[in-house]
């Protein structure tokens, strides 16, 4: 645990400084001490509400979708043992983008649309879920068909959604689609989310180390290696669907922190995951404070800058391979 020490105090200084590139830039360029006497509420006019009101909701938003996307990326990789896992694969985000998507086809208010993502995350949770589990058995690879099957199902309901939508909510529809934070009010309970998943998942790390060495060897000291899945599972997919309710189906984060955190710090879990969070909250905290500026006054979907960046990050990574650690 002696990178423990060092490497999540980093992340955290990271993670803060991320937050703080947010809050300065954007449309309207702040200065660090006017930034700084907003949020102790010293400041006064346009430039405290930019900060508290615009600002800081959407950082902190930022920051806590991109650690659950990290979070649930880790917990997948190793519920599948498959390194191009990401908290997507299972179909959660299809399920949760048909929900959304009817929601602006029908013209509901906006409030109805997080709900309805969530509602339909869940529905394809739960659908993949009893489909995997049918009588073959509950195997990783059964559970990952299962799930690239529903999501190609789901991928085609929104491609005949945006095919009869009209023009005027095209827009809306697309940059849901690729993740935007640009009508988020702050991450709301998500913060809840996401304590609680890290909590429960840092309680089992120990038997994760276990069970990514495989499962004849993790039953023979000790874990219950059934019910281990069970909960990795639906932590996994309940993350990503508090994920998408926020911001949408922002890519690449859940693929690439776990990969960066195991290529830096190793691959024991007690370190991986609240590592995985920090470095996932920090990568999309700064990809929304590019989206933000990068053809300003205009505004990119953050999907994109996360894609852009992940592409190249990803690819060094396989080519450079993982380090071996001692644990």
């Amino acid at each position: 645990m002696t990178a423990a020490r060092i490497f999540l105090p980093s992340l955290a200084l990271l993670a803060l400084a991320c937050i703080a590139l947010a809050l300065m830039v954007g449309s309207v360029p702040l200065a660090p001490a006017t930034v700084w006497e907003a949020l102790t509420g010293r400041g006064e006019g346009a430039a405290q509400r930019i900060v508290l009101d615009l600002r800081l909701p959407r950082a902190l938003a930022a920051f806590v979708v991109g650690g659950l996307l990290g979070l649930a990326g880790a917990l997948m990789q190793v519920l599948l043992r498959n390194p191009l896992a990401d908290p997507y694969v299972l179909g959660v985000s299809g399920g949760a983008a048909v929900g959304a998507l009817l929601s602006m086809l029908l013209g509901l208010a906006s409030g109805w649309i997080p709900v309805n993502a969530f509602a339909g995350a869940l529905g394809s949770m739960l659908l993949v879920f009893l489909v995997a589990h049918g009588r073959g058995g509950w195997t990783p690879t059964r559970l990952l068909l299962t799930g690239v099957v529903v999501a190609a199902g789901w991928g085609a309901v929104i491609s005949f959604l945006l095919a009869v939508s009209p023009d005027r909510e095209l827009r809306g529809m697309l940059f849901w689609l690729m993740g935007d934070l640009a009508h988020t009010s702050g991450p709301g309970w998500t913060v809840l989310a996401l304590l609680a998943g890290l909590v429960l998942a840092l309680a089992v790390a120990r038997p994760l180390n276990l069970l990514a060495r495989g499962d004849l060897q993790a039953q023979a000291l000790g874990v219950a290696v059934g019910p281990l899945r069970l909960g990795i599972y639906f932590a996994a997919s309940l993350l990503t669907a508090a994920a998408v309710t926020v911001a949408g189906s922002v890519g690449f984060v859940g693929l690439v922190v776990p990969h960066m955190i195991r290529l830096m710090a190793g691959a024991d879990h007690r370190i991986l995951l609240p590592a995985a969070v920090l470095l996932g909250g920090s990568l999309l905290t700064a990809a929304d404070a590019v989206a933000r500026i990068i053809i300003a006054p205009q505004q990119l979907p953050v999907g994109v800058i996360t894609a852009l960046i992940g592409v190249p990050v990803f690819l060094v990574l396989l080519h450079r391979g993982p380090r071996r650690h001692q644990r």
